[in-house]
C-alpha cells in the first residue's frame, strides 16, 4: 500500500552514500522523487545512483564537502541546475572527530562539527529556499539527534551541535511557514551504523576516542 507519493519532487540528501541518508534516499526514491546524492566521495555516491537507476528511479551524484562553504554553495548550485530547482532538502549529513568531555575538546574538532552540521545547513538552506519561497512549497527536514536533548557520555560538543539544529529548525518554520515551507527535524537514538560503532566503543571503555567518526558522510 502506498502511503504517500512524491511523484514531481526533487529531493537532495547530503551524507546520502551510508546509512541513514543512504536509507533516506532510497526510499524517496521508491516514493518517486528524483534524487540528489551527496556525500564527499563520489565512488560512494555513485553506488546510491546505480541502486535507484536499477528500480526504475532517478538520481544523480553531486558529490561535494559541505563542511566547506564555498563547495556548499557548488552542491546548491549543481543540484538546482540538474533539475531546475530542489523541493525537499534533508540535511543528513554529520561529523564526529572527537569522543571525550567537552572541556578537553580540541577547538579543530568542535569548527568541524559546527561547519558540517550547523553551518553546511544553514548555507544551503539560503541557496535553496528562493526557489522554494517563489513556488509557494517546499520541505527542510534536517537529521538531528537525542543528543540534542539528553546528554550522552563522550558525545558533549556533538550533542550541541544537535540542539543547535533542533533550534535552527524551530527557527525556519517559524520564517519559512508563511510561503508553504515545512520544516522539521527528526531526532534517531541510536542506530547500526558506524557512528554507533564508535560510541559504543566509548561506553565499554570509558576513554577517549580523537578518531574521525563520521555517521554518513
Amino acid at each position: 500500500m502506498e502511503i504517500f507519493s512524491l511523484a514531481g519532487k526533487t529531493a537532495l540528501v547530503t551524507g546520502a552514500s551510508r546509512g541513514i541518508g543512504r536509507a533516506t534516499a532510497l526510499r524517496m526514491a521508491e516514493a518517486g522523487a528524483k534524487l540528489l546524492i551527496n556525500s564527499r566521495t563520489p565512488e560512494r555516491c555513485q553506488e546510491v545512483v546505480d541502486e535507484i537507476r536499477a528500480t526504475g528511479g532517478e538520481a544523480i551524484a553531486v558529490p561535494h564537502n559541505i563542511s566547506k562553504e564555498v563547495e556548499a554553495r557548488a552542491l546548491a548550485k549543481a543540484s538546482l541546475d540538474a533539475f531546475g530547482g530542489v523541493d525537499i532538502f534533508v540535511g543528513n549529513a554529520a561529523a564526529n572527530p572527537y569522543y571525550g568531555p567537552a572541556l578537553e575538546a580540541p577547538m579543530s574538532a568542535i569548527d568541524k562539527i559546527i561547519d558540517t552540521s550547523i553551518k553546511s545547513n544553514l548555507v544551503l538552506c539560503q541557496e535553496l529556499v528562493p526557489g522554494m519561497k517563489e513556488r509557494k512549497d517546499g520541505s527542510i527536514i534536517l537529521v538531528t539527534s537525542i543528543a540534542g536533548v539528553q546528554s550522552s557520555d563522550g558525545l558533549a560538543i556533538y550533542g550541541m551541535s544537535k540542539a543547535a539544529e533542533a533550534s535552527l529548525v524551530r527557527s525556519l518554520a517559524t520564517e519559512l511557514g508563511c510561503y508553504n515551507i515545512r520544516a522539521n527535524a527528526i531526532a534517531p537514538g541510536l542506530v547500526r551504523t558506524d557512528f554507533a560503532r564508535g560510541q559504543r566503543a566509548v561506553e565499554k571503555d570509558r576513554k577517549h576516542l580523537p578518531a574521525a567518526a563520521y555517521r554518513d558522510t
